[in-house]
């Protein structure tokens, strides 16, 4: 308001002031009345376990209109994205899918590692505290608590008061339990009884529509179909290498060909298959049946479903990515997608839910692939025994490496401090001796990873993925096209590209 000179307020001025404040609360009233936000009834997320970025493309001329088709012309795609930190395992991919944070943070180290507090290798959904539910007496019991951070998953349900409810669903334990979280329910195969489970932590006893999924023995009825190929084998792009020394083939088979005859396994192995694409086909129908029988999506309240198809990456470990039980494995993928999305388009209404798909890792080609085609490559098979003996025969030391797990080292430290011993003069020792195998592109210090002699990018994904809690001593990291494992099938769990 103007004043005079004298600070008095002018008449005009007064009168306008008044007729402001009268205005004030019909403006108040409508600002206080936004739109109401335009949410999903339902948010669905799809991670498919080892799923490289090529396969979207490599058979997409063989792909029908509603399954990959339908999520590359209608969705929003991100490609040339990598994953931000050095060990590209399960655990560590799903818990970065659903937390956006990182090793290094949210406690998830790889599929295991070891602890050295409690003195023992740790697997990463692991609870000795609660016991499975509706799965054999053997079977281990899990829940998300070496998860230490929240998933997105958590903060919706936070953010409704728990009104919103979130369901994971996952052949592999870590696959549902991470990213469902700490507050939502997960369920996942077990190989024993061919039967969707859960832990005390989740339930005292199954759902009933769980206990009526599996009372349909769904795995019997897949291993009655075999598995063959969806099409003529001789029109599949990989045809040529259906018999390969470098495949992987089931225990019951004399060569890892088509058809896989899965019959005599009715009634027993429920495990293999997790190993054939009938892995993705119950997952997605115990997903339906989830969705149905949990109501999800059907109140004001977003609810999520988080999935993960665990097979494709039993099948690429096996098989290879060349492979033409990889090819199938898609290809009947994209039939399985297209009729999930039919019944989603159905059950919760076409534009009523948000779907995302992603992978949680990739995967190299089969070493004995590469070889084939003049690609430099070699399988090895490190041993820890060489450099134990020579630190015992320096240092007087025996058995100090406790462990080893994603591509670091575990040393006795208390070992070290009884025999007064100088712990850095040590780790450097190891890191010396490692540095002289041409196997290896470079070791170093844990601790020292800042200053690592490696590109800024590439250094940055050890940073993230190294845990100050839950990490080893000695970074060691296998040069480029050098693979730990044995003559058949491939991996995955490098920093580089491939992976």
């Amino acid at each position: 308001m103007k004043k005079h000179l004298n600070g008095s307020v002018t008449r005009p001025m007064l009168f306008a002031f008044f007729l402001a404040c009268i205005a004030m609360p019909a403006l108040a009233q409508r600002v206080a009345e936004p739109a109401k936000p335009d949410r999903p009834k339902l948010v669905v997320g799809l991670v498919v376990d080892q799923m490289r970025w090529d396969f979207f493309y490599r058979y997409y001329d063989r792909y029908g209109e509603g399954g990959f088709k339908r999520i590359l012309n209608t969705g929003f795609r991100c490609e040339n994205t990598m994953i931000p930190y050095a060990q590209t395992v399960t655990a560590a991919g799903h818990a970065c899918v659903y937390t956006g944070s990182t090793p290094a943070i949210n406690g998830i180290n790889g599929n295991e590692w070891y602890d050295r507090y409690k003195q023992k290798s740790v697997y990463c959904v692991e609870d000795s505290t609660v016991k499975i539910v509706g799965g054999a007496e053997t079977a281990e019991p899990m829940s998300p608590r070496n998860l230490w951070v929240t998933t997105i998953s958590d903060e919706m349900r936070m953010a409704t008061n728990f009104r919103s409810k979130t369901v994971g669903i996952a052949i592999k334990d870590r696959g549902s339990i991470l990213p469902a979280g700490h507050t939502g329910d997960a369920y996942w195969y077990d190989g024993g009884t061919g039967n969707w489970v859960t832990s005390t932590y989740y339930y005292k006893k199954l759902p009933a529509w769980v206990n009526k999924f599996n009372n349909r023995k769904w795995p019997d009825k897949f291993y009655e179909q075999n598995w063959n190929t969806l099409f003529p084998i001789d029109t599949y792009k990989q045809s040529t290498a259906d018999n390969k020394p470098y495949e992987g083939k089931f225990p019951f088979e004399t060569a890892p060909v088509f058809p896989h005859k899965l019959d005599s396994l009715i009634g027993r192995n429920y495990s293999l298959l997790s190993a054939t694409p009938h892995g993705n086909t119950l997952t997605l129908n115990f997903a339906k049946d989830a969705v149905q029988n949990e109501e999800l999506g059907k109140d004001e309240f977003t609810d999520f479903l988080a999935i993960s198809l665990s097979s494709p990456d039993y099948i690429g470990h096996q098989f290879g990515p060349n492979s033409v039980e990889v090819e199938d494995c898609y290809l009947r993928l994209d039939r399985d997608l297209a009729s999930f999305f039919e019944y989603l388009d159905a059950e919760i209404g076409k534009d009523n839910y948000l779907f995302f798909i992603t992978a949680d890792h990739g995967v190299a080609h089969v070493p004995g692939f590469l070889a084939e085609n003049k690609i430099p490559v070699n399988t090895i098979r490190p041993s820890l025994n060489e450099l134990a003996t020579l630190i015992q025969q320096k240092f007087g030391l025996a058995n100090l490496i406790k462990s080893s797990a994603n591509y670091q080292l575990y040393i006795d430290r208390e070992q070290i401090a009884a025999a007064d011993k100088d712990y850095e003069e040590i780790v450097d020792f190891m890191v010396k001796e490692l540095n002289k195998d041409p196997e290896l592109l470079m070791a170093f210090p844990s601790a020292d990873i800042a200053e690592a002699n490696l590109p800024q990018q590439v250094k940055d994904r050890f940073m993230a993925g190294y845990n100050t809690r839950l990490g080893g001593d000695v970074h060691f990291i296998p040069r480029p096209g050098k693979f730990y494992g044995g003559p058949t099938g491939t991996t995955h769990g490098t920093w580089y590209p491939y992976d």
